[in-house]
C-alpha cells in the first residue's frame, strides 16, 4: 500500500522539516567532532598538530577513545536545536516570501528567495545554537581540560561568565553562520536543478533512491562553497571563545584585536580540513533531510527550476 504523503506546507510539513533538520545537523555534527575537534585546536594554537592525524594520534595517546569526542555532548544539543530551527524556518520562509512576491516573480527570483529563507531562517537557529557552541569551543580549546562534562561546563560559564559568557560569540557566530547558510540553500537548491537539467529529464522521472544520489551530490558541492565563505569568522569564533575579553575591552574591539593579531593567513588556517569536513558534513546532511521527506511521502528539496512553485 502506498504511504499517505503529508500535505505540502502544513504544521504537520514544517514539524516534519524540523525534525529533519533535527537528524541532519545533530547526528553529522557529533559524528565529525574529531575533525572538528583538531580544527579548532590548530585555529587557536598553530604548533600543537602537524595535521589531523597527529592530532588525533596525540589526543589518543593522551586522553585515549573517549578525547577525539571531546565537546560531542554541547555539539549533539547545540546543532540538534540548530537543525530544526535552520531547516524548519527555512521552509516557512521559503513559503511565505513566495507568496508575498507572487508565483510569477518567486519563480523568476527564485535565488534571491532562497537567499532571504535561508538567512532569516539562521539568524533564528544561531540564538539556540549560540550558548551551546561557547561550551564546545571552550571545552576543545582549553588547555586544562574546561569541564568533565556538559552539565558542568555549562554550569561553569553560567556562574563565572553570566548569560554574556554563552552570547559573546553571537555577532561572529552569525558571521559565520548566515553567509554559510545562504550559501548551503541556495547554492544547494541551484547545483540540484544543474543537475537534474543536465541529466535531461524532470526530478520526477526519477527513483527516490536516485534523487537522494542527487541530493547528496548537490550537498557535497554546496559544502565546498559554504566552508569557503564562512572560514574567516569560523576561526575568529573558535579565538573568541578561548580568550578573555581586557577590561572594559568591547566584543567588536576583541574581535578586530584578534583578527589582527591572526593577520590574512592565520584567518584561513585550517580551511583545507574544513573544506572536506564541511563538504562531507553538508552532503550527510542533505541526505538525511531529503531522506525523512521521502520517507514521510514528501518530494526531495530542489529542482525549482524545472516546475514553478
Amino acid at each position: 500500500m502506498e504511504k499517505k504523503g503529508i500535505e505540502l506546507y502544513s504544521p504537520k510539513y514544517y514539524y516534519t522539516c524540523a525534525f529533519g533538520g533535527v537528524l541532519a545537523c545533530g547526528l553529522t555534527h557529533t559524528f565529525v567532532t574529531p575533525l572538528d575537534l583538531v580544527k579548532c585546536r590548530r585555529q587557536v594554537d598553530t604548533k600543537l598538530y602537524k595535521g589531523n592525524f597527529d592530532g588525533w594520534s596525540k589526543i589518543y595517546r593522551a586522553e585515549g577513545f573517549r578525547g577525539l569526542y571531546t565537546g560531542w555532548g554541547p555539539t549533539f544539543i547545540g546543532y540538534s536545536l540548530q537543525g530544526a530551527a535552520k531547516y524548519g524556518f527555512y521552509e516557512v520562509f521559503k513559503k511565505k516570501y513566495s507568496d508575498l512576491a507572487g508565483e510569477e516573480t518567486a519563480h523568476k527570483y527564485r535565488t534571491t528567495i532562497y537567499l532571504a529563507a535561508s538567512a532569516s531562517a539562521e539568524i533564528l537557529a544561531d540564538i539556540a545554537l549560540c550558548p551551546w557552541e561557547a561550551l564546545k569551543v571552550r571545552m576543545q580549546t582549553s588547555t586544562v581540560p574546561f569541564a568533565k562534562g556538559t552539565l558542568e561546563g555549562f554550569n561553569k560559564i553560567k556562574s563565572q561568565e553570566g548569560l554574556s559568557g554563552f552570547y559573546k560569540g553571537i555577532t561572529p557566530l552569525w558571521g559565520r553562520q548566515v553567509p554559510y547558510t545562504m550559501m548551503k540553500f541556495a547554492s544547494f537548491e541551484r547545483t540540484v536543478e544543474y543537475i537534474y537539467a543536465s541529466l535531461g529529464k524532470p526530478k520526477q522521472d526519477y527513483n527516490k533512491l536516485e534523487q537522494l544520489g542527487v541530493s547528496f551530490l548537490g550537498g557535497y558541492i554546496a559544502g565546498v562553497f559554504c566552508a569557503i565563505v564562512s572560514h574567516p569568522a569560523d576561526t575568529l569564533v573558535s579565538k573568541l571563545n578561548n580568550v578573555k575579553k581586557a577590561e572594559g575591552e568591547s566584543t567588536l574591539a576583541l574581535s578586530l584585536r584578534l583578527t589582527k593579531e591572526l593577520g590574512f593567513t592565520g584567518i584561513w588556517r585550517g580551511l583545507g580540513t574544513r573544506v572536506i569536513m564541511i563538504g562531507t558534513l553538508t552532503a550527510l546532511q542533505w541526505l538525511i533531510y531529503d531522506y525523512v521527506k521521502v520517507s514521510t511521502g514528501l518530494p526531495t528539496t530542489g529542482s525549482g527550476g524545472q516546475e514553478k512553485k
